[in-house]
């Protein structure tokens, strides 16, 4: 179990403007745009929507493309995933009848057949017309080891807020006087039947400056909220304070993480009646599982005489290390282009994943007795498919060691296993239970993957589909993807709409890793941090300066693409470098660096991006800013910038300032707000259908 795993996005903004002292206040004209719901404002996003749509939606094929990309989305062929709980495995699903989706259940038996029967637990379609809300599915907590209560979240139209509710598992029915919480980034974990710990809103001075759970509480059955017992209080400073119950191999843990920052935190674990501080590096990551306390380190760690380096994952005896021993097993030491890239847990062993040079490799550890009765932990090489991405996760860790793997890559579909570990690590038998079709024919593609030298030497690797008699003429439409950010690694996994959309219609599709990301682990991510982040931009410059020095492509053919950081990096790219690109899809963008962090939980990325109230750090903030660094008379290429009103990770008045700014200079601006679809712009398929049509037809005829 992963202490503090709470999705705090790939950025995550809360959802309401807060307008704090700014030396922008008097300058920047197009400030009113950041106030989401006032009239004046979603005039202004109509305005820009109708124009923007009707010219897409006008263009050949749109309507084709945007048919076609739903039957993907709800495909019935899609993989199923399901996780365990008791002797039922659930799954979410949606198609073009459950638009807002079904939470279902079937045995193991049943699952593995071609049509499984399911029984359906919560039909979110019927809920939403019942109760006249738009409900958009968030997951459920199950309540262990019984199985048959769960804290189930739901938000309205997508955003990361979320009410809470408890749910009967048996009868299928919200319990009436059970436990519920109001619309807010709250976290809820079960402690037992008629305890659960609550991370949320409950008023002023509660939350942190980036709009999280500053305060955690302790809620017990039959009372109101206002009555539960704070248990822990971080700092206003923080980014947030989650508090976790969870059961492991049949022991009981409770934890407290206090994100200090978004790299840096504190964890406790409650001993008896007390919560200890777990000593270790404040940028570790710590979890716990097989009575081992885990760390995965982001920098070299020096202790008890030794030296483990950054992105190595050890463990120790929880008893042990809580004691001051510090003896450690190495599940993880990185190398060269080598990178971990997580793990799955069964009840006797431990899968590793690895990526080198950005595809996966698994190894499989397994413990034995030496013989002082120590346990020893072995570890050995998986087969699996030649493939780009393998992941493996246990199917009941508790119970068995039983497990999933899932292989694919950018022209293979999902493929899922179901596996056993037999005694002595034999996990070479698997059964393949589903698989996705081809959903794009990609028989005349083929994959390569590259390597440029950037601007400072370093090495970067970036994969190209296309076709396989392409011709290097330069005229090929070249759509180039990044993100390089947050050590989100970008892997060679299977891109079903980019494939019906782009690649089999004869487009160039480019998968960029460059610094800022994960690929290659925390230095990798280290490297484009901060003061440094120029040098994710010049990765990019450098891959796109490659496409066209090896004629794949040219200027005018060279589009690209990114969301949320990756749209930071969009509107870099479209600032320093116009010249090199001949159209730009823009995605619930960050552009206002100036301001990213007044808008509520902009704060917590300072750790990635600095602090623009500091003179210092501004100073290279505003060097790459994009909405600080539009120029009247310089030639930009058009632009399709794309967000939603109910984005509460990544403010919409980023994307909203930077259109009405570029257009009052004269360039080239398409702009589409969905009013409803949370970060990823989208509530259901029929949204991100649309979306995505919107995006490949800009793309197409702009390219082309």
């Amino acid at each position: 179990m992963l202490i503090g795993a709470v999705n705090l996005g790939y950025p995550a903004c809360p959802l309401n403007p807060v307008f704090g002292a700014t030396t922008l206040s008097d300058t920047d004209s197009y400030l009113w745009l950041e106030d989401i719901d006032s009239k004046k404002s979603l005039t202004w996003v109509r305005a820009q929507n109708k124009p923007s749509q009707k010219s897409i939606e006008s263009l050949p094929g749109f309507e084709p493309l945007r048919e076609r990309i739903l039957k993907i989305l709800d495909s019935p062929a899609k993989i199923p995933y399901v996780t365990k709980y008791g002797e039922y495995y659930y799954n979410y699903w949606t198609d073009a009848k459950n638009v807002r989706g079904l939470w279902r259940r079937t045995t193991l038996a049943e699952y593995q057949k071609a049509e499984p029967k399911w029984e359906v637990v919560l039909d979110l379609d019927k809920l939403a017309a019942s109760e006249k809300e738009n409900w958009v599915w968030h997951g459920a907590d199950v309540l262990e080891p019984s199985y048959d209560r769960c804290l189930i979240s739901l938000s309205r139209g997508g955003g990361d807020k979320e009410v809470v509710r408890e749910f009967d598992l048996n009868t299928r029915a919200f319990i009436q006087d059970g436990f519920c919480l109001p619309e807010a980034k709250s976290v809820a974990s079960w402690i037992d039947r008629d305890n659960i710990y609550v991370g949320t809103d409950f008023g002023p001075g509660s939350l942190t400056d980036s709009g999280y759970a500053r305060l955690v509480k302790k809620w017990q059955r039959g009372t109101p909220l206002t009555e539960a017992k704070q248990v822990f209080a971080g700092e206003k400073t923080d980014v947030s304070v989650i508090a976790y119950a969870f059961l492991d191999h049949g022991k009981h843990y409770e934890v407290i993480h206090r994100g200090v920052s978004f790299y840096k935190n504190m964890a406790y674990l409650k001993r008896g009646d007390d919560w200890v501080l777990i000593d270790k590096p404040e940028d570790a990551d710590v979890s716990l599982s097989f009575d081992m306390l885990f760390l995965r380190l982001r920098s070299d760690w020096t202790v008890a005489g030794k030296t483990y380096g950054a992105g190595s994952l050890i463990a120790a005896d929880v008893d042990a290390y809580m004691a001051g021993k510090r003896a450690f097993t190495v599940f993880y030491q990185p190398g060269p282009r080598k990178s971990y890239s997580g793990r799955g847990i069964t009840k006797n062993y431990i899968f590793v994943e690895e990526t080198e040079n950005v595809c996966s490799s698994l190894y499989l550890w397994s413990k034995t007795k030496d013989a002082s009765g120590e346990i020893v932990w072995s570890r050995s090489k998986v087969k699996t498919p030649d493939v780009g991405v393998v992941n493996v996760w246990g199917i009941d860790a508790d119970h068995s060691d039983e497990y999933f793997m899932q292989t694919d890559s950018l022209l293979s579909p999902s493929t899922l296993f179901y596996g056993k570990v037999a005694a002595g690590g034999n996990c070479d038998e698997r059964l393949k239970v589903k698989s996705q079709p081809e959903f794009f024919d990609a028989k005349d593609l083929q994959v390569g993957q590259f390597e440029v030298t950037s601007k400072d030497g370093t090495k970067v690797p970036y994969f190209m589909v296309s076709k396989k008699e392409i011709k290097l003429d330069g005229k090929n439409p070249t759509i180039l993807y990044g993100y390089g950010g947050f050590e989100h690694s970008m892997l060679p996994s299977y891109r079903a709409v980019s494939g019906a959309a782009w690649m089999e219609r004869g487009g160039v599709y480019i998968l960029s890793n460059i610094r800022g990301g994960g690929e290659f682990g925390p230095d990798w991510h280290k490297a484009a941090r901060k003061e440094n982040r120029q040098k994710a931009y010049d990765d990019f410059i450098a891959i796109a300066e490659d496409l066209i020095k090896r004629k794949v492509t040219s200027p005018s053919h060279l589009g690209i693409h990114g969301g949320s950081n990756g749209g930071l990096l969009m509107g870099v790219m479209l600032t320093q470098r116009p010249d090199l690109f001949g159209a730009v899809v823009c995605g619930s963008p960050l552009l206002d660096m100036r301001r990213y962090n007044k808008l509520l939980s902009g704060a917590s990325w300072m750790d990635e991006y600095g602090d623009p109230d500091k003179e210092a750090e501004w100073r290279y903030i505003s060097k790459y800013s994009p909405y600080q660094n539009i120029k009247r008379d310089v030639t930009y290429p058009e632009i399709f910038i794309e967000t939603s009103t109910r984005d509460d990770r990544v403010h919409p008045g980023h994307a909203r300032k930077m259109a009405a700014k570029l257009k009052e200079y004269g360039h080239k601006v398409l702009y589409y707000e969905n009013i409803e679809g949370g970060h990823s712009a989208a509530a259901n398929n029929k949204q991100s259908a649309y979306l995505n049509a919107l995006t490949y037809s800009f793309f197409w005829d702009r390219l082309k």
